[in-house]
Formats: structure tokens, C-alpha cells, sequence
């Protein structure tokens, strides 16, 4: 349903098998990952790797992404809320006893791991690829470091693609009719059950998009910028940048260039996109002018910058 040029974004929870729902959002992450494994098969193949390698190195991506985002959330985001609910930084679920919507289940609620942050993922990455590459790969870590940021900036395209089904990391509020209504951000499940009084959250949720008798509902949700997409059009042009460097230019023999590349890139977008998306807390009001993203993006840029500047040719025998 549109309204000029606004979308009112409802999407469902994911593929409905009938016995599973495969969510949208696990589902970009299995994407990110697969595609990552296929674009590391290929430069492996050109490095003449071994596929034994390869394997380790998507286990240990995997646990590195996974982990560091969660604590990169806990941490730079939302320590205040997390030190009191520890459980609930490695657990999939929430403390909720006062309400009695989907999955909760003597006092808690399934949430899935919703806090994500890529600040902590980056970082945590590059922990992984030091101890890989000194206990596996026997190369200096910015070989692997070099290599492994193409399937990241793959894989953050789709990750942010699934923030966007999640109706999560949103934007301003726009000052036209230019952008997206989120459904799911403006009202909770309960608040969609109790305002149209539809006990299923979803039919709820439809009511208020598509029916007629709670178009004031509707009205009520703001449009924002749909960050989320802007940030996912742009790691595609960030993933061609460093594809096109590995694959076509001598730029993958500079050691740390493609690295430094990556950083620059990425987390210049991230520094741009975040004026125009939704404080999603942390430190930034003790610091002021930039947001919490922001703040972090700065050393990540300035590390690139480094890398570049620095960067040699590798010396082959």
C-alpha cells in the first residue's frame, strides 16, 4: 500500500513451511555466509589454497561475526539495559512477564539475536584472521585480511537487507512524502492486537496497512528514511570497488591496500548514512555532534587511511 511516494512496509516473518518459518532475517545471513564461501572457494582456487583451509576459515568467520556483533551491540550500545539481563546477551530470547503475545513462555519471550553491531563484527574479524592466519594459513595476516574483506562487503549487503525486513536500524523522519512507513517499529505486536482488537498480530498488522477503518492508525506512523537500503546500495558499489581491485589490478599484491580500501569505504558509508538514521544509543550523548556509529567509524577510517598510505608490493621469488 502506497501513499505518493511513501511505502508502508509490512513484510511477513519470513517463508512459511508449514512446520518452520524461515525468517527473513537468518535467511540474508545464511545468503551472506554461502555467498562469502563461494567468493573465498575462487580466490583460494587462484592462490592455490588448500579447500581444507577454506573451511576453517568460514568456521571461524562465522563464530567471529556472529559473536563480535553481539558483543559490539552489548557493549557500544546497550550496556546499561544488558549488564542487568546477562542471560540475554548469548540467549535468543527476553525478559517479559507483563505481556502475553507470541512465544513467551513463563516470563520470556523469543526474539531471536536482534542486537547485531558491525563495529563489533569488524573488529572481532580481524581478531579471528590474526589467529587463523598464524595457526592454519601460515601467511602474514593481512594476506588473509586482504582477501577476506570481498566476501565481507558481499555479506553486508545482505545483512542489511535483512535489517530492512526487521523494520530495524531506521531512519529520520523525512520532511516529504518521500519514504517508508514502518508498520513493525511504530507499533509493537501488543500495541497492533490492542488497537484493532485482531487477536493474531500479523492479521493485525494487515488491518492497519490495508483497511480502510483504522486509516488514523496508519496516519499515525511517521515516514522515515529507509537507511537500511541506502547502506546496502552502497556496499554493492564498496564490494565492486574491492572485486574489481583483486581481480583486475595488481592492487592485491600491495599488502594491506585492499584492506585499507575496504575500511575507508565501508565505514565512510556507515559514517554518512548514520546522519540520517536513528540514534540506536550507546555514548553519544556524553560526547555530542556525531552518533555512536559515527564515532566508531572514525578509527576504522583512519586505520584505512593507514593502510593505503602504507601499503608495499609483495616481494615474489
Amino acid at each position: 500500500m502506497t501513499h505518493a511516494l511513501n511505502i508502508v512496509w509490512n513484510p511477513s516473518e519470513g517463508i512459511d513451511l508449514g512446520f518452520f518459518i524461515i525468517r527473513y532475517y537468518s535467511l540474508m545471513f545464511v545468503i551472506a555466509f554461502g555467498l562469502g564461501w563461494y567468493i573465498m572457494k575462487n580466490i583460494f582456487d587462484r592462490e592455490g589454497e588448500s579447500i581444507e583451509k577454506l573451511d576453517s576459515l568460514f568456521i571461524w568467520t562465522v563464530l567471529a561475526t556472529l559473536l563480535g556483533a553481539r558483543l559490539g551491540h552489548v557493549f557500544f550500545y546497550d550496556w546499561e539495559y544488558y549488564r542487568n539481563h546477562l542471560l540475554e546477551i548469548f540467549m535468543p530470547i527476553r525478559e517479559n512477564p507483563n505481556e502475553t503475545i507470541l512465544y513467551i513462555i513463563k516470563g520470556w519471550e523469543f526474539t531471536g539475536f536482534q542486537g547485531l553491531a558491525s563495529h563489533g563484527a569488524a573488529i572481532s574479524i580481524i581478531i579471528a584472521m590474526y589467529f587463523y592466519s598464524k595457526n592454519i594459513l601460515k601467511k602474514p595476516q593481512l594476506w588473509i585480511l586482504d582477501r577476506v574483506v570481498i566476501p565481507v562487503a558481499s555479506g553486508a549487503i545482505f545483512v542489511r537487507l535483512g535489517n530492512f525486513f526487521n523494520s530495524e536500524i531506521i531512519g529520520h523522519k523525512t520532511t516529504s512524502d518521500f519514504g517508508i512507513k514502518f508498520l513493525k517499529d511504530h507499533f509493537s505486536a501488543m500495541d497492533a492486537v490492542n488497537a484493532t482488537q485482531i487477536p493474531n498480530p500479523q492479521a493485525a498488522y494487515s488491518a492497519i496497512a490495508n483497511d480502510p477503518k483504522f486509516v488514523s492508525l496508519l496516519e499515525q506512523v511517521p515516514v522515515r528514511h529507509p537507511t537500511q537500503l541506502y547502506e546496502a546500495f552502497c556496499y554493492i558499489f564498496v564490494f565492486a570497488v574491492l572485486f574489481f581491485l583483486y581481480w583486475k589490478t595488481e592492487k592485491r599484491r600491495y599488502t594491506g591496500f585492499i584492506f585499507g580500501m575496504f575500511l575507508v569505504l565501508l565505514f565512510t558509508v556507515r559514517f554518512i548514512v548514520e546522519s540520517v538514521k536513528e540514534s540506536q544509543g550507546g555514548f553519544e550523548s556524553a560526547l555530542g555532534l556525531f552518533s555512536t556509529g559515527q564515532w566508531l567509524s572514525i578509527p576504522f577510517i583512519l586505520i584505512g587511511l593507514y593502510f593505503i598510505l602504507t601499503s608495499e608490493k609483495e616481494i615474489t621469488n
